[in-house]
């Protein structure tokens, strides 16, 4: 994949609704290799580290990270736990493809797609589209307060990319 914009650093999530589709595009940039940036997506113990808001934990309880495979992981705070599920349709040396179901939602199935970049610098952009099935569905998603996962989560992944 390329990209018409190298220039620009994304060293935060930007986070915009598509205009045409029931979809969401993130753009985030990282000081890692695309290799590591797709170990941290598919690798359970550290994707658990990283996933989600502050203050939020991750168990995994289910993890089958393979073309064709699946996962189920559960996240909570102060007691209260939120259960989320799905398939890797496909996990390649620069793509991940996955359904996203909160169990809460079960209708609500996302389909995401996500591509790293290479910048050639040290740095790998993320590029990830994530597919609703409805506007409603989309719309209720970005006012969920979901940037705040996402950007929790990133600087959290920012930190363990950091540490090697």
């Amino acid at each position: 994949m390329t990209t018409t914009d190298q220039q620009t650093r994304y060293e935060r999530a930007v986070i915009e609704p598509d205009a045409t589709v029931p979809a969401v595009h993130i753009t985030r940039d990282f000081r890692a290799t695309p290799e590591q940036l797709l170990r941290a997506h598919t690798d359970p113990e550290l994707f658990a580290r990283w996933i989600g808001p502050d203050g939020m934990t991750t168990r995994i309880d289910h993890w089958d990270a393979r073309t064709l495979g699946s996962y189920r992981y559960v996240s909570g705070h102060d007691g209260t736990e939120y259960g989320f599920r799905g398939t890797f349709p496909e996990i390649s040396e620069h793509r991940l493809v996955q359904t996203f179901c909160y169990e809460g939602m079960p209708e609500a199935i996302a389909l995401e797609t996500m591509t790293f970049e290479d910048l050639g610098d040290g740095w790998t952009r993320l590029h990830a589209f994530s597919l609703c099935d409805s506007f409603e569905g989309r719309d209720g998603m970005l006012a969920s307060g979901m940037e705040v996962g996402v950007h929790d989560g990133y600087a959290k992944l920012d930190r363990l990319l950091a540490e090697g």
